[in-house]
Protein backbone atom coordinates (compact mmCIF):
# COMPACT_ATOMS: atom_id res chain seq x y z
CA UNK A 1 0.00 0.00 0.00
CA UNK A 2 1.44 3.35 -1.04
CA UNK A 3 0.10 6.51 0.61
CA UNK A 4 0.94 10.07 -0.39
CA UNK A 5 0.22 12.76 2.20
CA UNK A 6 -0.26 16.36 1.04
CA UNK A 7 0.56 19.08 3.57
CA UNK A 8 1.89 22.61 3.69
CA UNK A 9 5.30 21.75 5.16
CA UNK A 10 7.32 19.17 7.05
CA UNK A 11 8.36 21.74 9.67
CA UNK A 12 6.79 20.57 12.94
CA UNK A 13 7.18 24.05 14.44
CA UNK A 14 4.58 25.43 12.03
CA UNK A 15 1.37 23.99 13.51
CA UNK A 16 -0.14 21.10 15.46
CA UNK A 17 -1.68 19.61 12.32
CA UNK A 18 1.80 19.14 10.89
CA UNK A 19 2.92 17.32 14.03
CA UNK A 20 -0.08 15.00 13.63
CA UNK A 21 0.70 14.40 9.95
CA UNK A 22 4.37 13.63 10.67
CA UNK A 23 3.50 11.22 13.47
CA UNK A 24 0.96 9.45 11.27
CA UNK A 25 3.44 9.25 8.40
CA UNK A 26 6.16 7.73 10.57
CA UNK A 27 3.69 5.38 12.24
CA UNK A 28 2.48 4.11 8.88
CA UNK A 29 6.06 3.46 7.81
CA UNK A 30 6.69 1.43 10.95
CA UNK A 31 3.55 -0.57 10.13
CA UNK A 32 4.95 -1.45 6.72
CA UNK A 33 3.07 1.11 4.63
CA UNK A 34 4.97 2.94 1.89
CA UNK A 35 4.20 6.47 3.10
CA UNK A 36 5.51 9.71 1.59
CA UNK A 37 4.77 13.40 2.11
CA UNK A 38 4.33 15.96 -0.68
CA UNK A 39 4.55 19.45 0.79
CA UNK A 40 4.62 23.07 -0.23
CA UNK A 41 7.78 23.85 1.75
CA UNK A 42 10.38 21.25 2.66
CA UNK A 43 12.73 22.00 5.56
CA UNK A 44 14.35 18.60 6.13
CA UNK A 45 16.55 16.35 4.01
CA UNK A 46 14.41 13.23 4.51
CA UNK A 47 14.11 11.26 1.25
CA UNK A 48 10.44 10.34 1.72
CA UNK A 49 9.42 14.00 1.81
CA UNK A 50 9.13 15.80 -1.53
CA UNK A 51 8.48 19.47 -2.26
CA UNK A 52 5.86 20.45 -4.82
CA UNK A 53 7.50 22.10 -7.87
CA UNK A 54 6.15 25.64 -7.90
CA UNK A 55 5.67 28.28 -10.60
CA UNK A 56 6.20 30.99 -8.03
CA UNK A 57 6.36 33.96 -10.39
CA UNK A 58 3.12 33.01 -12.15
CA UNK A 59 1.38 32.22 -8.86
CA UNK A 60 2.50 35.53 -7.39
CA UNK A 61 0.99 37.43 -10.33
CA UNK A 62 -2.30 35.55 -10.03
CA UNK A 63 -2.36 36.08 -6.27
CA UNK A 64 -2.20 39.85 -6.67
CA UNK A 65 -5.65 39.63 -8.23
CA UNK A 66 -7.25 36.80 -6.24
CA UNK A 67 -6.19 38.16 -2.85
CA UNK A 68 -7.85 41.50 -3.62
CA UNK A 69 -11.01 39.55 -4.40
CA UNK A 70 -10.85 37.78 -1.04
CA UNK A 71 -10.12 34.40 -2.63
CA UNK A 72 -7.24 32.56 -1.02
CA UNK A 73 -5.26 29.61 -2.34
CA UNK A 74 -6.77 29.30 -5.82
CA UNK A 75 -3.72 31.10 -7.27
CA UNK A 76 -1.56 28.00 -6.55
CA UNK A 77 -1.92 26.59 -10.06
CA UNK A 78 1.14 24.36 -9.60
CA UNK A 79 -1.23 21.98 -7.81
CA UNK A 80 -2.51 20.83 -11.18
CA UNK A 81 1.00 19.64 -12.04
CA UNK A 82 1.09 17.22 -9.11
CA UNK A 83 -0.47 14.54 -11.32
CA UNK A 84 2.76 14.43 -13.33
CA UNK A 85 5.01 13.88 -10.32
CA UNK A 86 6.57 10.50 -9.61
CA UNK A 87 5.28 10.31 -6.03
CA UNK A 88 1.73 10.91 -7.25
CA UNK A 89 1.97 8.35 -10.06
CA UNK A 90 3.32 5.72 -7.65
CA UNK A 91 0.70 6.30 -4.94
CA UNK A 92 -2.35 4.12 -4.41
CA UNK A 93 -4.19 6.67 -2.32
CA UNK A 94 -3.82 10.34 -1.40
CA UNK A 95 -4.13 11.66 2.14
CA UNK A 96 -4.82 15.38 2.29
CA UNK A 97 -3.71 16.77 5.65
CA UNK A 98 -3.93 20.55 5.27
CA UNK A 99 -4.19 22.71 2.17
CA UNK A 100 -5.13 26.29 3.09
CA UNK A 101 -1.79 28.04 3.35
CA UNK A 102 -1.20 29.46 -0.13
CA UNK A 103 0.62 26.42 -1.53
CA UNK A 104 -2.29 24.35 -2.88
CA UNK A 105 -5.35 25.21 -4.97
CA UNK A 106 -8.45 23.31 -3.90
CA UNK A 107 -9.65 23.71 -7.50
CA UNK A 108 -7.21 20.89 -8.35
CA UNK A 109 -8.99 18.32 -6.15
CA UNK A 110 -11.25 16.93 -8.94
CA UNK A 111 -8.22 16.59 -11.23
CA UNK A 112 -6.09 14.84 -8.57
CA UNK A 113 -8.83 12.51 -7.29
CA UNK A 114 -10.03 11.50 -10.74
CA UNK A 115 -7.60 8.57 -10.76
CA UNK A 116 -6.52 8.43 -7.11
CA UNK A 117 -9.04 8.28 -4.23
CA UNK A 118 -8.26 10.62 -1.34
CA UNK A 119 -8.74 10.78 2.40
CA UNK A 120 -9.16 14.33 3.66
CA UNK A 121 -8.38 14.75 7.37
CA UNK A 122 -9.87 17.93 8.80
CA UNK A 123 -7.56 19.80 11.15
CA UNK A 124 -9.94 22.76 11.36
CA UNK A 125 -13.15 24.06 9.76
CA UNK A 126 -11.67 25.58 6.61
CA UNK A 127 -12.88 22.81 4.27
CA UNK A 128 -16.52 23.50 5.10
CA UNK A 129 -16.53 27.31 5.27
CA UNK A 130 -16.19 30.23 2.89
CA UNK A 131 -12.71 31.10 4.20
CA UNK A 132 -12.20 30.65 7.94
CA UNK A 133 -10.50 27.87 9.87
CA UNK A 134 -12.45 28.83 13.01
CA UNK A 135 -16.09 29.90 12.82
CA UNK A 136 -16.62 30.62 16.56
CA UNK A 137 -20.36 31.28 17.00
CA UNK A 138 -21.08 31.74 13.29
CA UNK A 139 -22.91 28.92 11.49
CA UNK A 140 -23.37 30.58 8.12
CA UNK A 141 -21.22 27.80 6.66
CA UNK A 142 -24.37 25.66 6.82
CA UNK A 143 -26.20 27.90 4.36
CA UNK A 144 -23.47 29.16 2.05
CA UNK A 145 -21.60 31.85 4.03
CA UNK A 146 -21.59 35.50 2.93
CA UNK A 147 -21.72 38.52 5.26
CA UNK A 148 -18.76 37.06 7.16
CA UNK A 149 -18.51 38.31 10.77
CA UNK A 150 -14.87 37.20 11.07
CA UNK A 151 -12.93 38.26 7.95
CA UNK A 152 -9.70 38.57 9.97
CA UNK A 153 -9.77 34.99 11.23
CA UNK A 154 -6.96 32.89 9.74
CA UNK A 155 -6.75 32.59 6.81
CA UNK A 156 -7.82 36.24 6.66
CA UNK A 157 -9.44 37.86 3.62
CA UNK A 158 -9.22 41.37 2.20
CA UNK A 159 -12.75 41.30 0.79
CA UNK A 160 -15.85 39.38 1.81
CA UNK A 161 -16.29 36.96 -1.05
CA UNK A 162 -17.07 34.09 1.28
CA UNK A 163 -20.26 33.14 -0.54
CA UNK A 164 -18.34 32.71 -3.80
CA UNK A 165 -15.56 30.79 -2.05
CA UNK A 166 -18.15 28.50 -0.44
CA UNK A 167 -19.80 27.90 -3.82
CA UNK A 168 -16.46 27.16 -5.46
CA UNK A 169 -15.67 24.58 -2.79
CA UNK A 170 -19.12 23.06 -3.19
CA UNK A 171 -18.61 22.82 -6.95
CA UNK A 172 -15.19 21.21 -6.41
CA UNK A 173 -16.52 18.66 -3.92
CA UNK A 174 -19.29 17.64 -6.30
CA UNK A 175 -16.57 16.54 -8.72
CA UNK A 176 -14.09 15.00 -6.26
CA UNK A 177 -13.52 11.52 -4.85
CA UNK A 178 -12.97 12.12 -1.14
CA UNK A 179 -13.45 10.39 2.18
CA UNK A 180 -13.60 12.76 5.14
CA UNK A 181 -11.99 12.12 8.52
CA UNK A 182 -12.46 14.34 11.58
CA UNK A 183 -10.47 13.91 14.81
CA UNK A 184 -13.15 15.08 17.28
CA UNK A 185 -16.83 14.41 17.89
CA UNK A 186 -17.81 18.03 17.28
CA UNK A 187 -15.90 18.42 14.03
CA UNK A 188 -17.37 15.13 12.81
CA UNK A 189 -20.88 16.42 13.47
CA UNK A 190 -20.11 19.77 11.84
CA UNK A 191 -18.86 17.97 8.73
CA UNK A 192 -22.11 16.01 8.59
CA UNK A 193 -24.06 19.26 8.69
CA UNK A 194 -21.99 20.85 5.92
CA UNK A 195 -21.49 20.55 2.17
CA UNK A 196 -19.07 17.71 2.96
CA UNK A 197 -22.00 15.47 3.85
CA UNK A 198 -22.02 14.11 0.29
CA UNK A 199 -18.93 12.08 1.26
CA UNK A 200 -18.40 9.22 3.73
CA UNK A 201 -17.39 10.83 7.04
CA UNK A 202 -15.40 9.03 9.73
CA UNK A 203 -14.34 9.95 13.24
CA UNK A 204 -10.71 8.91 13.82
CA UNK A 205 -9.08 10.62 16.83
CA UNK A 206 -5.43 11.55 16.70
CA UNK A 207 -3.11 9.13 18.45
CA UNK A 208 0.06 9.50 20.49
CA UNK A 209 3.15 7.40 21.11
CA UNK A 210 2.48 6.23 24.66
CA UNK A 211 5.98 4.82 25.06
CA UNK A 212 7.45 8.28 24.53
CA UNK A 213 4.69 10.22 26.26
CA UNK A 214 4.35 8.47 29.60
CA UNK A 215 4.48 9.50 33.26
CA UNK A 216 7.95 10.07 34.72
CA UNK A 217 8.69 10.61 38.41
CA UNK A 218 7.48 14.21 39.05
CA UNK A 219 10.11 15.05 41.65
CA UNK A 220 12.91 13.93 39.37
CA UNK A 221 11.45 15.98 36.49
CA UNK A 222 11.14 19.07 38.69
CA UNK A 223 14.73 18.70 39.81
CA UNK A 224 15.87 18.44 36.19
CA UNK A 225 13.92 21.59 35.26
CA UNK A 226 14.95 23.57 38.32
CA UNK A 227 11.49 23.84 39.87
CA UNK A 228 11.76 24.94 43.53
CA UNK A 229 10.97 22.21 46.03
CA UNK A 230 7.49 22.14 47.56
CA UNK A 231 5.85 24.23 44.86
CA UNK A 232 2.67 23.42 42.96
CA UNK A 233 3.29 23.46 39.21
CA UNK A 234 0.78 24.91 36.75
CA UNK A 235 1.72 24.50 33.09
CA UNK A 236 0.49 26.09 29.88
CA UNK A 237 1.68 26.12 26.28
CA UNK A 238 2.18 29.64 24.96
CA UNK A 239 2.65 28.99 21.24
CA UNK A 240 0.68 31.69 19.37
CA UNK A 241 -0.85 32.81 22.67
CA UNK A 242 -1.26 36.31 21.23
CA UNK A 243 -3.87 34.99 18.80
CA UNK A 244 -7.43 35.68 20.00
CA UNK A 245 -8.58 32.06 19.73
CA UNK A 246 -5.79 30.87 22.04
CA UNK A 247 -7.44 32.77 24.91
CA UNK A 248 -4.39 34.46 26.40
CA UNK A 249 -6.57 37.26 27.78
CA UNK A 250 -8.82 34.73 29.55
CA UNK A 251 -5.85 32.93 31.05
CA UNK A 252 -4.40 36.19 32.36
CA UNK A 253 -7.69 37.11 34.05
CA UNK A 254 -7.89 33.67 35.65
CA UNK A 255 -4.30 33.73 36.90
CA UNK A 256 -4.47 37.30 38.21
CA UNK A 257 -7.52 36.48 40.31
CA UNK A 258 -6.03 33.39 41.98
CA UNK A 259 -5.77 33.71 45.79
CA UNK A 260 -2.49 35.30 46.90
CA UNK A 261 -1.72 32.32 49.10
CA UNK A 262 -2.04 29.94 46.13
CA UNK A 263 0.06 32.20 43.91
CA UNK A 264 2.83 32.17 46.53
CA UNK A 265 3.08 28.38 46.44
CA UNK A 266 2.70 27.96 42.66
CA UNK A 267 5.17 28.01 39.79
CA UNK A 268 4.06 28.63 36.21
CA UNK A 269 5.75 26.27 33.79
CA UNK A 270 5.68 28.01 30.43
CA UNK A 271 6.16 25.90 27.29
CA UNK A 272 6.63 27.70 23.97
CA UNK A 273 7.09 31.33 23.01
CA UNK A 274 4.72 34.26 23.30
CA UNK A 275 3.41 33.89 26.85
CA UNK A 276 6.06 35.85 28.73
CA UNK A 277 3.85 38.93 29.12
CA UNK A 278 1.02 36.82 30.55
CA UNK A 279 3.34 35.14 33.02
CA UNK A 280 4.84 38.46 34.15
CA UNK A 281 1.45 40.16 34.55
CA UNK A 282 0.05 37.20 36.50
CA UNK A 283 2.39 37.89 39.43
CA UNK A 284 3.40 34.23 39.79
CA UNK A 285 6.90 32.79 39.80
CA UNK A 286 7.60 31.51 36.30
CA UNK A 287 9.92 29.00 34.71
CA UNK A 288 10.12 29.65 30.97
CA UNK A 289 11.24 26.62 28.96
CA UNK A 290 10.89 28.21 25.51
CA UNK A 291 9.96 26.25 22.43
CA UNK A 292 10.67 22.51 22.76
CA UNK A 293 10.31 20.12 19.82
CA UNK A 294 11.96 17.11 21.45
CA UNK A 295 9.26 14.70 22.61
CA UNK A 296 11.31 13.44 25.56
CA UNK A 297 11.88 16.94 26.90
CA UNK A 298 8.18 17.72 26.54
CA UNK A 299 7.37 14.55 28.45
CA UNK A 300 9.60 15.73 31.30
CA UNK A 301 7.77 19.08 31.36
CA UNK A 302 4.30 17.52 31.38
CA UNK A 303 5.34 15.06 34.09
CA UNK A 304 6.68 17.87 36.26
CA UNK A 305 3.31 19.67 36.20
CA UNK A 306 0.43 19.16 38.62
CA UNK A 307 -2.03 20.60 36.12
CA UNK A 308 -2.09 21.66 32.49
CA UNK A 309 -4.34 24.58 31.53
CA UNK A 310 -5.50 25.44 28.00
CA UNK A 311 -7.59 28.65 27.73
CA UNK A 312 -8.50 28.06 24.07
CA UNK A 313 -11.59 29.59 22.47
CA UNK A 314 -11.54 27.10 19.59
CA UNK A 315 -9.91 23.72 19.16
CA UNK A 316 -10.46 21.08 16.50
CA UNK A 317 -8.90 18.41 18.73
CA UNK A 318 -6.42 19.51 21.42
CA UNK A 319 -3.08 17.80 20.81
CA UNK A 320 -1.33 19.37 23.81
CA UNK A 321 -4.14 18.14 26.05
CA UNK A 322 -3.59 14.61 24.77
CA UNK A 323 0.16 14.88 25.37
CA UNK A 324 -0.46 16.08 28.92
CA UNK A 325 -2.94 13.28 29.64
CA UNK A 326 -0.55 10.64 28.28
CA UNK A 327 1.94 11.83 30.90
CA UNK A 328 -0.70 11.53 33.63
CA UNK A 329 -1.26 15.27 34.07
CA UNK A 330 -4.91 16.41 34.44
CA UNK A 331 -6.18 19.22 32.21
CA UNK A 332 -8.41 22.27 32.58
CA UNK A 333 -9.85 24.06 29.58
CA UNK A 334 -13.04 25.52 28.13
CA UNK A 335 -16.01 23.57 26.82
CA UNK A 336 -15.26 24.28 23.14
CA UNK A 337 -14.54 22.29 19.97
CA UNK A 338 -12.89 18.94 20.45
CA UNK A 339 -11.78 19.66 24.03
CA UNK A 340 -14.69 17.79 25.75
CA UNK A 341 -13.56 14.54 24.10
CA UNK A 342 -10.39 14.75 26.18
CA UNK A 343 -11.05 16.93 29.23
CA UNK A 344 -13.77 14.87 30.91
CA UNK A 345 -15.11 16.62 34.03
CA UNK A 346 -14.24 14.83 37.25
CA UNK A 347 -12.30 12.15 35.35
CA UNK A 348 -9.39 13.67 33.41
CA UNK A 349 -9.86 17.33 34.37
CA UNK A 350 -12.46 20.07 34.28
CA UNK A 351 -14.23 22.19 31.68
CA UNK A 352 -15.04 25.85 32.25
CA UNK A 353 -17.86 27.54 30.40
CA UNK A 354 -16.68 29.44 27.31
CA UNK A 355 -15.45 33.01 27.92
CA UNK A 356 -15.81 32.60 31.71
CA UNK A 357 -12.39 33.37 33.18
CA UNK A 358 -13.77 33.13 36.72
CA UNK A 359 -14.98 29.61 36.06
CA UNK A 360 -11.55 28.72 34.66
CA UNK A 361 -9.92 30.15 37.80
CA UNK A 362 -12.22 28.14 40.07
CA UNK A 363 -11.42 24.90 38.25
CA UNK A 364 -7.69 25.63 38.54
CA UNK A 365 -8.02 26.30 42.27
CA UNK A 366 -10.00 23.13 42.89
CA UNK A 367 -7.43 20.88 41.25
CA UNK A 368 -4.32 22.61 42.60
CA UNK A 369 -5.67 22.36 46.14
CA UNK A 370 -6.91 18.76 46.00
CA UNK A 371 -3.97 16.39 45.72
CA UNK A 372 -6.03 13.21 46.07
CA UNK A 373 -8.33 14.30 43.23
CA UNK A 374 -5.31 15.08 41.05
CA UNK A 375 -3.86 11.65 41.74
CA UNK A 376 -7.14 9.98 40.76
CA UNK A 377 -7.39 12.04 37.58
CA UNK A 378 -3.77 11.30 36.76
CA UNK A 379 -4.50 7.58 36.70
CA UNK A 380 -7.64 8.10 34.62
CA UNK A 381 -5.78 10.31 32.12
CA UNK A 382 -3.23 7.62 31.41
CA UNK A 383 -5.81 4.81 31.32
CA UNK A 384 -8.06 6.62 28.83
CA UNK A 385 -5.15 7.49 26.54
CA UNK A 386 -4.02 3.86 26.53
CA UNK A 387 -7.54 2.69 25.73
CA UNK A 388 -8.64 5.27 23.15
CA UNK A 389 -5.77 7.42 21.86
CA UNK A 390 -2.69 5.35 21.12
CA UNK A 391 -0.82 5.97 17.88
CA UNK A 392 -1.13 2.25 17.11
CA UNK A 393 -4.92 2.50 17.25
CA UNK A 394 -4.93 5.54 14.98
CA UNK A 395 -2.66 3.75 12.49
CA UNK A 396 -4.87 0.64 12.51
CA UNK A 397 -7.97 2.73 11.84
CA UNK A 398 -6.37 4.57 8.93
CA UNK A 399 -4.94 1.42 7.36
CA UNK A 400 -8.37 -0.22 7.54
CA UNK A 401 -9.94 2.86 5.97
CA UNK A 402 -7.34 2.91 3.18
CA UNK A 403 -8.01 -0.76 2.47
CA UNK A 404 -11.74 -0.21 2.45
CA UNK A 405 -11.44 2.68 0.00
CA UNK A 406 -9.09 0.77 -2.31
CA UNK A 407 -11.37 -2.25 -2.19
CA UNK A 408 -14.30 -0.03 -3.15
CA UNK A 409 -12.27 1.36 -6.03
CA UNK A 410 -11.74 -2.19 -7.29
CA UNK A 411 -15.20 -3.65 -6.66
CA UNK A 412 -17.37 -0.57 -6.86
CA UNK A 413 -19.22 -1.68 -3.72
CA UNK A 414 -20.85 1.00 -1.55
CA UNK A 415 -19.24 2.39 1.61
CA UNK A 416 -20.82 3.48 4.85
CA UNK A 417 -19.82 6.82 6.26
Amino acid sequence: MRVLHIHITDNIRAAGGIVVARRLHLGLKRAGVDSKILCGRKTTNLPDIVEIPRSRKLESQIRRVTSRLGLNDIHAVSSFGIRKSEVYLNADILHIQGIHSNFFSYLALPWLTQTKPAVFTLHDMWALTGHCAISYDCDRWKIGCGQCPYPDVIPSIRRDNTRLDWRLKNWVYARSNLTIVAPSSQLTEQARQSMLNRFPIYHIPHGIDTETYQPIDPEQCRWLLGVPSGKKVLMFAALNMNHFWKGGDLLLKALQSLPKSLKAETVLLLLGNGGEAIAEAAGIQTLHLGYISNDRLKTIAYSAADLFVSPTRAEAFGLVLLESMACGTPVVSFRVGGVPDLARPGITGYLAEPEDADDLRNEIIQLLEDESLRNYMSQQCRAIVLKEYTLELQIERYIELYRQILKTKTTGSPRDG
